[in-house]
């Protein structure tokens, strides 16, 4: 005669106390899973929602803007202060272009990238703040003189990173411009002439022309 045996597998019934309490212990932890991503989307929603007053420096100025916690520095740039900053230009809002290049601690940087909360506490300089008395950069100059423009959008990017590259080497050549602006887009082709404008902006540069 076969012995009895105690019982581990399924029975009649088609499940354990094993197979339950197994089951019961798995369902805890999916509610706990379950609970734990409703809470992380929940503190993303309390992070992104509603707005905070950020003092930005900008262009050397203190200035006071209210945004939303996910909002870029480019648009807290050209949406929310007053009088906006309209320099950096919004092109792709992807990181490819460059039109929106601004520097940061002076650094250029993509402002459309970053966002205004990660601006806080550091220098952002535009475009409009390469001469803080007013006027034309030496840069600038040299844009205009070699025709460095076509439609426009560009341009303040390519400036603000030819700026940063001679502030960086005055004695840069074609090649460390060239890769300066490799990060700055150009869709009517004026590459020749903004490398041009460039290599004057150095000469002069070098021979006191000023900023």
């Amino acid at each position: 005669m076969v012995g009895s045996r105690r019982q581990d597998g399924p029975g009649a019934a088609g499940f354990s106390r094993r197979s339950f309490l197994v089951g019961a212990g798995g369902a805890a932890a999916g509610s706990l899973v379950g609970q734990g991503v409703a809470q992380a989307a929940q503190e993303q929603t309390t992070r992104t929602s509603g707005t905070v007053e950020l003092e930005l420096r900008v262009n050397g100025a203190a200035r006071k803007v209210s945004v939303e916690p996910r909002t870029t520095l480019l648009n807290a740039l050209r949406n929310h202060l007053e009088p906006a900053v309209t320099g950096p230009k919004l092109v792709c809002d992807a990181g490819t272009c460059g039109a929106c290049t601004v520097l940061l601690d002076g650094r250029p940087v993509y402002a459309c990238m970053l966002l205004a909360l990660d601006a806080v506490g550091r220098e952002v300089t535009t475009v409009e703040g390469l001469t803080p008395a007013g006027g034309l950069s030496v840069v600038q100059e040299a844009f205009v003189e070699k025709d460095a423009s076509m439609c426009g959008f560009c341009t303040s990017g390519f400036v603000v990173s030819v700026h940063a590259c001679l502030e960086r080497n005055p004695a840069a050549g074609l090649e460390e411009v060239q890769r300066a602006c490799s990060g700055n887009l150009c869709r009517c082709g004026t590459y020749p002439h903004v490398f041009d404008a460039a290599l004057t902006a150095r000469d002069r540069l070098r021979a006191g022309g000023g900023k």
